[in-house]
């Protein structure tokens, strides 16, 4: 009993610190602005990052209605990918593109727990989906990485790796050539411009052989950064590759 007492007596300050630091300045929604106990208050997660309809289980564009749910689309059936299976979170538009170009460029990290969040919740929404035996976020270059001060994908990664209780390897990969950003490539371009971007650390391969690797980035946009790196990795002996991303870019 005085061992518990002692505890509490350790703790009870910091708790108090905490509630008084929670009235005197309350956290407001990132979206619509109002008082919230977390960066995005329920309402508007119910509203704009619910889960949606029926994605295509390789590249996770929304289906149409023509493609029945859990069939690939016919982008995939074409041109199979190097990746297994993706799963994203919710659609890259308004306002939720918002919140990305805020954790990315405004360095506003709380948001990426919210966002490992939200990825939790489409990994639970598929039943019995294969659970990668390691996770890795995508890389950035040394130039970038410099530049921005953090890594998104890993600072998604880390509480997506904790919830999820699967293992994150933030070293598996290394972005061997500083490539110009996709968003700044044409679209015609892009599998060009990432081609051979990335490399397996030397000290990984015994890590990939065999195992189920699952990569994590903020947005899927046309799926090239995503592909080369499935294709380094399936090279090096992964037996599947699976993306898990917050915010899939909708085919225009």
């Amino acid at each position: 009993m005085a061992g518990r007492l002692r505890l509490w007596s350790n703790r009870w300050p910091h708790a108090l610190a905490n509630a008084l630091i929670d009235a005197l300045l309350p956290c407001s929604c990132a979206l619509c602005g109002d008082t919230a106990a977390t960066v995005v208050c329920p309402a508007c997660q119910q509203d704009h990052a619910a889960p949606g309809g029926a994605r295509c289980p390789c590249c996770a564009n929304p289906l149409g209605a023509h493609e029945g749910a859990g069939q690939r689309c016919a982008g995939c059936i074409a041109e199979m990918p190097a990746f297994d299976a993706t799963l994203a979170a919710v659609d890259y538009a308004a306002p939720l593109d918002a919140l990305v170009l805020r954790l990315k460029f405004g360095a506003q990290l709380p948001l990426a727990p919210w966002f490992a969040a939200r990825m939790v919740d489409a990994v639970l929404a598929e039943r019995g989906w294969p659970l990668p035996a390691l996770l890795c976020p995508v890389p950035l270059g040394p130039r970038r990485l410099v530049e921005r001060g953090f890594n998104q994908a890993l600072e998604i990664a880390r509480p997506l790796s904790a919830a999820l209780g699967v293992p994150l390897q933030p070293r598996l990969l290394v972005r061997s050539i500083d490539t110009a950003a996709q968003s700044g490539v044409a679209p015609s371009e892009r599998a060009g411009n990432i081609r051979g971007a990335f490399e397996v650390a030397d000290d990984a391969l015994e890590k990939i052989q065999g195992r189920h690797i699952g990569v994590v980035d903020d947005v899927m946009t046309s799926g090239h950064t995503l592909n080369e790196i499935a294709a380094t990795l399936k090279r090096a002996g992964a037996a599947r590759v699976s993306n898990l991303v917050f915010a899939r870019t909708p085919p225009h």
